[in-house]
């Protein structure tokens, strides 16, 4: 029996699809789907089924200190249980063994791990497949042409494993202790999160720091026979044409000169035609760039793009490679979208080209091809909306690639009036080249009337624009990644899941991301006592030695070694400041969450969290102070930039996926609650005939509003209302529940919203959002939902109890923050 070992359940199932002819059977063995056909048998793991850790003795952070950890034995242990004993005994049954991981450094040491497993339990030949796309001509290929495992590169990865977890272990316990934040509150360093967060601080303190200096622009409307077209004003600046004007008095002085010309002279008109070529195929960064401009996260787009190579749309999506191999046939792969309803015209223009030779980018590799279609179409309402934007956008690039260049007409005018000179310039696409496949690229055109050197033009309008220099933009994701690629900080398959990571872990927040002021302080305080923890050329070498392994230079045993000692001179620098460094923690912490001036004691307001794990203000002075407020239910609590003016306190927003809102000003809301009376409407449902309870629309302090029983909390009975906009009883009553029907005016709509009758309206609202089965959660269509039924959640109620990291890990293409998403949505 020959037994093939996938990287997940998904693709096992694909490869047993393409090598069976579709006639391969399903069972399941511990809870693990295993494919079976003839002699064959396919079993997917869940990315790494076993992982590095230290031993159970140091597992409590408070015995353990921190530096111990860098000398700490490293072992390794089973992390899907169920997974390994279905490996090993179908290991015990096999005469044969293929490894057919992903083909990176991560998919090579999980390819690896399984083999030591395996020959835990038989000396049957083990062999290695690799392939760039899920397609059966490439799986069938490669399953004709075996290798071996590339020992050297997945010790690469097994040392950043290693390094991985002692840099990120013993300097978060370090730090984590100092301040006294542990808990789910723990402050997490890692070797490649640390540099990357400084980026982003470092960019925010340029912005912080920016002092805009005043200039000004001169913008005129000229016009020939009434067709009329900007100029701008530009002088002489040591033989520059400069626009911004720095004194506003001469600012003042050009722009009443121009006011005074009633025309212009043509000095100057220049034409020239200019080729645009194609853009290079798509590697990681690139393609996470270009799926930015489209609003998906680099995690989103990323997450997207392996699910469409495991279906075989797209090749392998991590890559670096920008030049096609040169066994690509770029006119037989625009052949499979003939015909195509979405691509077919396209393609066939480009086919109907003289000569078809794709673009090249500046690297080239051998592992895997750029990121391009395979060739096989998915069915639009299958996929999804989302990965059918993402496998167009890849589908064009690769039209773009092979199609011509653009030609653009570019005409300069210079003109002048009163001394002053004014230009303009327009361009004009003539041969649309790339554009007409590709349009994700600007293609707009500026029109200028065609004029003649002596000509005479009218001068319609002139517009003294005062402004500012502007600091830096933030980077934004895919600006960031290109960054952390240019810097060699992480690799393709690491750098879009720190920028995750930093947001789960609190740093940044809002898109470009920004830091928060944990952020601020844990690098300012690494800065300060140990600047390694955050240096881009300290984890940009530890980079470099692992591909040094992967290329047989160097072994994991030195570079781990390495690591640890450089780790170990760190801790020096930082033992001796360990109180001062947990002090600023604190207070940075502290400031954080930081409201404003107690009404009561003067002390400082913080959002604190109660033991059941709900959100409220409470006094930096408790137990001897205990003012407190509280905050809506729903969300996890944000201190907003924006104070209010009455009360002096920041106000607060709460993060609540799509429901995330401005509560506002704390105290504002319970005022107003306190202030504001219960209007009765009429008789409770549940109470109203044993007790005389009735309904009442209610304010609460936590800023929330309802339709609630006077008896509360005797009887509990509550439906919800909208948070903002005037409540408005109107005259109209339902019949069914005699109960007026209720609008909500809002300043910013022409319109109430009509809510009607609040039972009525509540029920409609539980019967639109009723999820009764996995395709009624928002992004699962007919592909995502037959995976997760292929990892055993068949049904809502499934997708609420499962572990969503094991659940990713067995599926590739959703991401752990997804299922959390969906989970939330169930349990609202």
């Amino acid at each position: 029996m020959r037994l093939i070992v996938t990287e997940k359940d998904n693709a096992a199932r694909r490869i047993a699809e393409i090598l069976s002819g579709d006639s391969a059977s399903a069972e399941r063995t511990n809870g693990v789907n295993v494919y079976r056909w003839g002699g064959q048998l396919v079993v997917g793991l869940s990315g790494h089924v076993v992982g590095v850790d230290f031993p159970p003795e140091y597992s409590e952070w408070r015995d353990v200190e921190p530096a111990e950890l860098i000398d700490a034995d490293i072992v390794t242990m089973p992390t899907r249980e169920n997974i390994v004993a279905t490996l090993r005994s179908l290991a015990r049954k096999s005469d044969e063994v293929v490894i057919a991981t992903d083909y990176d450094r991560e998919g090579e040491l999980i390819g690896k791990e399984a083999y030591e497993l395996i020959r835990e339990e038989t000396d049957a030949p083990v062999e290695r497949v690799r392939f760039s796309s899920i397609t059966e001509r490439e799986v069938r290929e490669a399953f004709e042409n075996p290798d071996e495992i590339d020992f050297d590169l997945a010790a690469a990865g097994q040392a950043r494993q290693i390094v991985d977890l002692i840099w990120g272990a013993a300097l978060t316990r370090f730090l984590s202790l100092s301040a006294k934040q542990l808990g789910n509150d723990f402050i997490s360093v890692g070797r490649v999160q640390s540099p990357t967060l400084k980026l982003i601080v470092d960019r925010e303190r340029e912005i912080e720091a920016f002092d805009p200096d005043d200039y000004w622009e001169i913008v005129t409307d000229l016009a020939k026979n009434g067709q009329g077209f900007e100029a701008q004003y530009f002088y002489d600046d040591d033989g520059s044409e400069a626009e911004r004007i720095w004194a506003e008095n001469a600012a003042d002085a050009a722009y009443a000169d121009l006011r005074e010309s009633g025309t212009a002279t043509v000095t100057e008109v220049r034409r020239r035609t200019r080729t645009d070529d194609p853009p290079a195929p798509f590697n990681t960064t690139a393609f996470i760039s270009a799926a930015s401009s489209l609003g998906y996260s680099a995690q989103r787009a990323m997450s997207l793009a392996e699910e469409l190579y495991t279906d075989g749309y797209l090749t392998y999506p991590r890559t670096d490679n920008t030049v096609y191999p040169d066994d690509l046939d770029p006119g037989e792969l625009l052949g499979a979208f003939e015909g195509s309803y979405e691509f077919g015209d396209d393609a066939e223009s480009l086919l109907a080209q003289d000569e078809i030779e794709p673009t090249r980018g500046e690297t080239e590799s051998t592992d895997h091809p750029p990121i391009h279609p395979t060739g096989e179409l998915p069915d639009r309402d299958d996929i999804g909306a989302d990965a059918w934007e993402v496998y167009e956008l890849v589908v064009r690039r690769f039209f773009a690639t092979v199609a011509e260049p653009a030609t653009w007409a570019h005409l300069r005018v210079v003109a002048e009036a009163s001394g002053r000179s004014l230009k303009a310039n327009g361009k004009r696409l003539l041969e649309e080249g790339y554009h007409a496949v590709y349009p994700y690229s600007s293609a707009g055109e500026t029109v200028v009337p065609e004029v003649s050197e002596g000509e005479e033009l009218s001068i319609e309008d002139v517009e003294l624009e005062a402004k500012q220099t502007q600091p830096p933009r933030r980077y934004g994701q895919s600006r960031l990644i290109q960054h952390m690629e240019e810097m060699g900080i992480g690799t393709k398959a690491t750098r879009h899941n720190i920028v995750e990571k930093l947001y789960d872990r609190g740093y940044v927040e809002n898109d470009p991301p920004r830091p928060t002021k944990l952020a601020e302080a844990v690098v300012t305080a690494a800065e300060e006592y140990a600047d390694h923890i955050v240096s881009e050329e300290m984890t940009a070498q530890l980079e470099a030695d692992m591909t040094a392994i992967a290329e047989g230079e160097a072994t994991l045993e030195n570079v781990t070694e390495e690591s640890r000692e450089m780790l170990g001179e760190i801790f020096e620098e930082l033992r001796a400041s360990r109180e001062e460094i947990g002090e600023f923690l604190q207070e940075s912490l502290k400031a954080d969450r930081t409201l404003g001036p107690c009404p009561e004691c003067g002390e400082d307001l913080l959002i604190r969290r109660s033991r059941q794990g709900s959100y409220f203000v409470g006094c930096d002075g408790f137990p001897e102070c205990r003012f407190t407020l509280p905050l809506p239910s729903s969300g996890e609590p944000q201190v907003m930039d924006e104070s209010c003016e009455e009360h002096d306190l920041r106000h607060v927003k709460m993060l609540a996926g799509r429901d995330t809102f401005v509560h506002g000003c704390p105290r504002c809301k319970a005022e107003e609650a306190d202030e504001s009376e219960d209007r009765v409407i009429g008789d409770c449902p549940k109470c109203g005939n044993s007790h005389d309870g009735e309904l009442a629309i209610k304010h609460l302090r936590s800023g929330s509003r309802l339709v609630g029983c006077t008896r509360y909390p005797d009887c509990e009975y509550s439906l919800p209302l909208p948070r903002r906009g005037e409540i408005v009883v109107t005259d109209e009553t339902c019949e069914e529940h005699d109960l007026p029907h209720i609008e909500v005016h809002d300043d910013g709509d022409d319109e109430p919203w009509e809510l009607g009758c609040p039972i009525c309206n509540y029920e409609e609202f539980q019967a639109r959002n009723a999820v009764e089965d996995l395709e009624d959660l928002d992004g699962i269509g007919p592909a995502t939902a037959e995976k997760l039924e292929d990892a055993g959640v068949e049904a809502p109620e499934d997708l609420e109890e499962v572990d969503p990291d094991a659940v990713a890990g067995n599926v590739q293409g959703i991401s752990a923050d997804r299922i959390r998403e969906w989970q939330t949505e169930l349990s609202a």
